[in-house]
């Protein structure tokens, strides 16, 4: 009886645990599916159109179920692996280092897009009109960013600029990359900070961030040019969830590297993110940035606060 007593919490804990779980249904079940974050870099609606086809893909690849979400904010995806919403996210750079140092997130592919390209740069562009031609001749000017937690569209771009010592006069965040360049191209701001990729091989069409309004505004790539470029860090990764079973995690990693290499996965991930591939990847892959943020005395704190 006397053990019996020092054994009762632990019995309690395992009835509870085993309600909630026959609640719940195992991770991967219709009653409790996988779930898939992606970062709001591009339109909400576009994401979630093509990202049917890819959780079609993995339930018939893997046997798992999936769900998929498009929160409003970069650090609303990151936040969701700590309330546990979240079980992968693609997610940009800056966010990773966030989701990794705070919940113990884990990066396991890195995207590849065009060009073969594992890595990428941000750049800040201006209208041809603008009178613009060098970054010294931002200061005083206004500029438009994408968000805190966007890598390529304002951490990078930011510590160029103070390094330079160039301060604009105003900033403002548009959430997504086409936005910057839209009110760049409508004159709203002076300047805008997005993320860079080198034209198409074979066409020498733009592929940086100005594809992405070209059907608004065919003639984008004559009215507005690139001034600057940042260093280059790794491309995002699409991250798990660290208490996530590893056969699980293993699994739905060889069903996308699997995935990607077909003709739907190929045209699906570009409609989505404009990724070509996907490669495996580690957390120490990431350090160079790590080093890079330090150097800026960029925190996670300091960028949440300008949310």
């Amino acid at each position: 009886m006397k053990y019996l007593l020092y054994l009762l919490p632990l019995i309690i804990f395992i009835v509870i645990s085993s309600v909630r779980e026959l609640n719940e249904g195992a991770l991967g079940t219709k009653s409790n599916p996988v779930k898939i974050y992606f970062t709001p870099s591009v339109d909400a609606k576009r994401i979630s159109f093509n990202a049917k086809e890819l959780t079609d893909y993995l339930e018939k690849e893997t046997g798992y179920y999936y769900t998929t979400a498009v929160p409003a904010s970069f650090v609303a995806v990151v936040e969701a692996f700590g309330s546990g919403k979240a079980d992968i996210a693609s997610i940009n750079t800056f966010s990773y280092l966030m989701a990794q140092a705070k919940y113990g997130a884990e990066a396991l592919l890195r995207i590849v897009r065009d060009g073969n390209e594992t890595s990428y740069r941000g750049q800040i562009i201006t209208r041809v009109d603008s009178g613009i031609d060098s970054l010294s001749q931002i200061n005083g000017k206004k500029m438009a960013y994408v968000d805190p937690s966007s890598t390529s569209g304002y951490i990078l771009p930011k510590a160029l600029l103070d390094r330079l010592g160039i301060h604009p006069s105003e900033t403002a965040f548009a959430m997504r990359h086409d936005n910057v360049v839209t009110m760049v191209y409508q004159k709203q701001v002076d300047v805008g900070a997005t993320y860079s990729a080198p034209p198409d091989s074979k066409t020498g069409a733009i592929m940086d961030a100005r594809m992405r309004v070209l059907k608004q505004f065919p003639d984008v790539a004559k009215k507005i040019k690139i001034i600057g470029y940042t260093q280059r860090i790794p491309n995002d990764p699409w991250v798990f969830r660290k208490d996530m079973p590893k056969k699980m995690k293993e699994k739905i990693v060889d069903a996308l590297l699997k995935y990607v290499k077909t003709p739907e996965g190929q045209k699906s991930l570009y409609d989505i993110y404009d990724i070509k591939g996907l490669i495996r990847t580690k957390d120490s892959d990431y350090d160079g940035l790590r080093k890079l943020l330090k150097k800026a005395h960029i925190s996670f704190e300091t960028v949440k606060k300008k949310k």
